[in-house]
């Protein structure tokens, strides 16, 4: 018990909420879906603009959405790490002012790599089909149908399969440790190396950017949703640095 208070002690309040508004979320995802078979998100996770399913409400909500146990751990654990420390640097409203315009950022640029996605299957699709959907919609792909036409079928996905996450914002939370505090030293899980933050945000964002350019086939990662994050937590970044508010709690 004094073990646990002590835990509980030690995480700043913002910090605190968001660890528990997530996993609370993740929780009433898997309830709906048992007992009611109720997809939460599809609400609440982030569509494309031009999907039937797009609602303004998901460029914030979508950030506390997840897509599983393993996916929520690594967010939220990352979250108290380095959200932590900026946090007790910053002020919890500043921290959380910070967190979420680096999530809506995310979204912003996730929208942007749709539209030119959406614009690229549209070149390709056959005249038939092409027909078909400028004649009947949008609305007319339905998900979990297998079209015959593979650009149909990228298109369908792209509609109905919604990103889900904090990633983004976590990004924006990461690099700006990385700015702030570059000759930390930080390990990753499968290569224990102490690297200086700095490096290891750089070689964080490399990798995310190769990966969201190749677009494997086995990869569904919104790697430029992330670099989304860690762009306007940069932007965030210099501008505080700019008006001497990096430091304290003035916004």
């Amino acid at each position: 018990m004094q073990s646990r208070n002590s835990f509980l002690s030690n995480v700043p309040p913002i910090v605190f909420n968001l660890l528990i508004i997530n996993t609370l979320m993740l929780g009433a995802t898997w309830l709906l879906d048992t007992k009611f078979g109720f997809d939460l998100n599809k609400i609440l996770g982030l569509h494309f603009i031009k999907s039937e399913l797009f609602k303004p409400w998901q460029i914030i909500s979508y950030m506390f959405m997840h897509g599983g146990l393993t996916h929520l751990f690594f967010n939220m654990f990352g979250v108290y790490m380095f959200g932590t420390v900026l946090e007790y640097v910053w002020s919890g409203k500043k921290f959380l002012i910070f967190y979420l315009i680096s999530g809506i950022g995310a979204a912003i640029i996730q929208q942007i790599v749709w539209y030119f996605e959406f614009n690229s299957i549209m070149q390709h699709l056959d005249y038939a089909t092409l027909d078909y959907i400028k004649n009947e919609g949008l609305s007319v792909l339905e998900q979990g149908k297998n079209y015959t036409d593979n650009f149909a079928g990228k298109l369908n996905i792209l509609l109905h399969i919604p990103t889900v996450g904090a990633s983004g914002a976590l990004f924006g939370v990461l690099f700006a440790f990385g700015f702030m505090f570059p000759k930390e030293k930080l390990m990753l899980i499968f290569v224990p190396i102490p690297i200086p933050a700095r490096i290891f945000v750089i070689l964080y964002a490399v990798a995310e950017l190769f990966l969201g350019v190749a677009n494997f086939r086995f990869d569904n990662v919104a790697h430029f949703a992330h670099l989304g994050g860690a762009l306007f937590g940069l932007i965030m970044i210099f501008w505080w640095r700019h008006k001497g508010k990096l430091f304290n709690h003035r916004i």
